[in-house]
């Protein structure tokens, strides 16, 4: 992709979608364009068409808008009317949903991690921690990006989600020891990704409400797009462009009574497109569904091959997160990523704090046979958890200090296990698997003890509770389904492997150069691209889901101008 300054069309497209959308917009919950998929027509035609109604995919749909017709498609609901998710109170709430239309559909990665995926229009954004912060230059020199429509896409995005954080005692009191600890300088409040103790932005506006993804439809052309809700798309359909190379054509979507709707692109123009946004799950999974894929696992599921392509599915990654828990005699705000250390051996030194809440704990751990049995039933554990450190579980203060790795260099991989596209893949992420990822987790953990037994810290602390009292407490919780070893107390590379989490930063399954060209298209195939995160080849600094709105804006002036481009001709 040319990562030049802003050519012809590019520069025109930009103009005519900043008239354009200031001529026309809604508000949410934008009553005139979106509907349930049961509304849809059995049959309809578009310019775009859309699968995924995520961070990429809302951005990207509403730039497409300004001068086509659009069809998204998001499987899930409207987050407006969802209470947990629009408050930062209402974060692990969200998570703990497990019901079959919750907006946080759960799966156990073949790792032995809890994880989560988004089935709400918005996507992560309407489900994550909040943290807002830009990629850094040389993540957007290695993407090939053209820095001034970089730059310009992250303002639009800006505008609509980011807020800065009031930050409060906790909060302050990491910011402060991550200083102490050495991780220089203190670059005050920031979007930059650059080294050093920062506060970033949060789609948290200072009243504690949630700004989601799904605000970008705020920029729609209300009379060029349409968004189907509860609208799950089964296949991507085909047809044949030339002797080696297939077009896609439409989609075939379900709506919640079971019936089947066919989206189709219009006739007339070389640039009409499907577009894959369902994210690092979502869209590797629907391109096998669909015949696109290794054959040879196609055709284990009954798939009909269309195309083999042996890489769709692989380099999946998680950046692995690990925690300490601080329990405080003080009251602690609850707040979710606002300070970060961003250090230069590859660890992001994060806090965030929180009341224990042991119904949804019980809850989630029981749904996944965490309390299998009497001698590990929760009851038990709490017991034993609250007679060995003193504490009374029940609402307590809690922060916490996490580290996630940089990358990761280690790699999994993806693979259907039915043909129903409303089922989980298998997912493996092979965490630690390369050894670097294992020392940046070390060093990161050296790292918070240094901030666990800084001044401003250590104030916070029940005093007598050592610090590794703290990694203790951690241990003795069941966050995941990974054996403990005795030694985890002692070898922090064993802690690092026996307490893994997510931070919920997948990505991988449709990678640049081995899936999609640097226009996301997908290769051997016309008509259709990926544009989401399954795309990366590793995650785009602290949080990505600034890069990944900033790319749905960016792809879509890409996709304007070079339909400008076309015309002029």
């Amino acid at each position: 992709m040319d990562n030049n300054s802003f050519t012809f069309p590019f520069m025109f497209a930009i103009i005519i979608v900043f008239f354009a959308s200031s001529l026309a917009s809604e508000k949410a919950p934008y009553s005139t364009f979106a509907s349930d998929a049961s509304q849809a027509p059995v049959e309809s035609s578009y310019d775009y068409i859309i699968i995924g109604g995520g961070t990429s995919g809302c951005a990207l749909a509403a730039t497409l808008s300004q001068v086509s017709k659009v069809l998204l498609l998001e499987r899930g609901d409207l987050p407006y009317g969802i209470p947990s998710v629009n408050t930062v109170n209402g974060f692990l709430e969200t998570l703990a949903d497990l019901g079959p239309t919750s907006p946080s559909q759960t799966f156990v990665s073949t790792d032995g991690v809890i994880n989560q995926r988004a089935r709400v229009l918005g996507g992560g954004s309407a489900l994550n921690a909040g943290f807002f912060t830009r990629a850094s230059a040389e993540f957007v020199k290695k993407a090939g990006w053209d820095p001034h429509l970089v730059n310009e896409s992250y303002e639009w995005v800006e505008k609509k989600v980011a807020f800065e954080p009031e930050v409060m005692a906790w909060q302050q009191a990491v910011k402060d020891g991550l200083l102490e600890a050495g991780i220089l300088p203190d670059n005050g409040f920031t979007y930059e990704d650059i080294y050093g103790t920062k506060v970033g932005g949060s789609i948290f506006d200072r009243n504690g409400k949630r700004h989601t993804a799904a605000d970008f439809l705020e920029y729609a052309d209300p009379r060029n797009i349409t968004v189907y809700l509860n609208a799950t798309v089964h296949q991507i359909l085909f047809k044949p462009d030339s002797p080696n190379e297939l077009k896609a054509q439409g989609v075939l979507y379900v709506d919640m009574n079971g019936e089947s709707h066919l989206a189709v692109l219009n006739d007339g123009s070389m640039m009409n497109e499907v577009i894959l946004s369902a994210g690092t799950l979502g869209s590797p999974q629907l391109l096998m569904l669909s015949g696109i894929g290794p054959s040879e696992h196609l055709m284990d599921h009954g798939i009909k091959v269309l195309l083999d392509q042996p890489m769709i599915g692989q380099g999946l990654s998680d950046n692995p997160m690990n925690l300490v828990f601080v329990a405080s005699r003080k009251r602690i705000e609850i707040s979710l990523i606002e300070v970060v250390g961003i250090t230069r051996f590859g660890s992001f030194i994060e806090a965030a704090s929180t009341h224990i809440n042991l119904p949804l704990l019980k809850k989630v751990g029981s749904k996944f046979g965490l309390f299998a049995n009497k001698t590990t039933s929760f009851d038990k554990i709490k017991s034993s958890i609250e007679q060995r450190f003193n504490l009374d579980l029940s609402g307590l203060n809690v922060g916490l200090i996490l580290e996630k790795v940089m990358g990761p260099l280690s790699f999994g991989s993806l693979e259907l296990v039915t043909v129903n596209p409303d089922d989980n893949p298998k997912v493996t992420f092979n965490y630690f698997d390369d050894p670097r990822d294992l020392q940046t987790c070390v060093e990161g953990l050296e790292t918070i003890i240094k901030v666990l037994e800084s001044k401003p810290v250590s104030e916070f602390r029940v005093p007598l509770l050592s610090v590794q009292d703290l990694f203790a407490l951690v241990l003795a919780l069941p966050l995941n389904f990974r054996p403990r070893h005795v030694n985890a107390l002692f070898d922090l590379e064993q802690y690092c492997k026996d307490t893994v989490m997510t931070i919920w930063h997948y990505h991988g399954g449709c990678q640049v150069d081995r899936v999609v060209d640097h226009d996301y298209k997908v290769i051997g195939v016309g008509a259709l691209r990926v544009v989401d995160s399954s795309t990366l080849l590793s995650s785009p600094g602290t949080n990505p889901q600034a890069t990944m709105m900033m790319l749905g804006r960016y792809m879509g002036i890409k996709m304007l101008g070079e339909r400008l481009a076309i015309r002029r001709k």
